[in-house]
């Protein structure tokens, strides 16, 4: 099973397979997470208001870097290929956004090590090994639940390589428009514990939906100018007949914007959104909009060209998602760590 929830929770009589039979309480000042794949910093920006501390932060991307550092006033590190797990500090989650690939058939025969040798999950493997961090949080579209490699699905392998290095590993799909954000943006979560720091499952929850919803009309700006799209572009793409348009709206628009994606800016027709307004009657989504779109702060700052811009943001985490799902990692993590006021 994918999802790695015991069914003898509430046993005190018996300690499950791999956990601890002592209680393993600490006092501590914050929890310390490090920021792998970091991009412009979604993950961060949910953690840290939930008592956590970033400590460390890798992004190979020199565009998201400019933005990271504009924001958090750090550079991060770069390649993760060139990140020795004794150069990180000490920490009690990795969280990552990480690219998804297939392993090699004759990796499978190896063990994990050789599973992921070559794959940038290979990375996220050799610094839990070497560190031992009480949890991590790690996110992928949804093609990451179909994809294969050989004849085996990936997300099988992955699960079986983290439950092999001591980790209660649980698996759910969260959608952003759950979570009031006015955008169907569906992910996949791997959230685990290392059970030698437990003395019984830890019955991990992920957030629930909210009742209300938020629709991409309240993010719209009015009297948008530099974002049009041409009229002959509207004429001889956008509006074509054949198969379908892309999602139109306005202000009287309640419903939610398609997932925005990296490549936005090359205006996809069938799987963007945009918006009537402007000097030629439709236009793209604006920076401000964007930041909306994805819950990030209004303060948040973008310093890059506007290409990267929406590259950055199709790439990046919805905050609000993270600011939920940080409540439920803190809730975990109180039960064996007692925050110093």
């Amino acid at each position: 099973m994918l999802i790695n929830h015991l069914s003898n929770q509430n046993d005190l009589f018996k300690v499950p397979l791999g956990y601890s039979k002592k209680s393993l309480k600490k006092n501590i000042k914050h929890f310390k997470f490090i920021d792998l794949f970091a991009g412009i910093g979604g993950f961060r920006l949910g953690f840290e208001e939930r008592l956590f501390k970033c400590v460390f932060s890798s992004e190979w991307d020199k565009h998201a870097v400019e933005t990271y550092y504009e924001n958090f006033r750090e550079k991060p590190f770069g390649d993760i290929n060139d990140i020795e797990p004794d150069d990180i500090p000490d920490f009690h989650v990795l969280t990552a956004g990480f690219p998804c690939q297939p392993f090699s058939s004759f990796g499978l025969r190896k063990g994990f090590e050789h599973k992921t040798q070559g794959t940038l999950f290979y990375n996220i493997v050799k610094i839990l090994q070497s560190k031992e961090p009480v949890c991590f949080v790690l996110e992928n579209v949804p093609g990451l639940l179909t994809h294969k490699s050989g004849r085996l699905k990936t997300i099988d392998i992955m699960t079986d390589i983290l439950q092999e290095l001591g980790y209660e590993v649980n698996l759910g799909v969260l959608n952003a428009s759950d979570f009031k954000v006015p955008q169907i943006r569906k992910r996949v979560f791997l959230v685990g514990f290392l059970k030698k720091y437990f003395n019984k499952p830890t019955n991990f929850k992920f957030p629930k939906p909210k009742k209300e919803k938020v629709f991409v009309n309240s993010i719209l700006e009015k009297n948008v100018k530099g974002y049009e799209i041409s009229k002959h572009l509207q004429k001889t793409y956008i509006y074509k007949k054949d198969d379908g348009r892309p999602l139109i709206v306005n202000s009287r628009s309640k419903v939610l914007s398609k997932t925005l994606v990296s490549t936005y800016h090359k205006i996809q027709r069938l799987t963007s959104t945009f918006v009537e307004d402007g000097k030629t009657g439709l236009r793209l989504l604006t920076v401000n909009e964007c930041k909306k779109l994805m819950g990030f702060p209004e303060k948040f700052k973008v310093p890059v060209s506007r290409t990267q811009m929406y590259r950055q943001f199709g790439n990046a985490v919805a905050v609000p998602v993270i600011k939920e799902l940080s409540k439920e990692v803190s809730k975990v993590l109180h039960s064996i760590y007692s925050i110093k006021k």
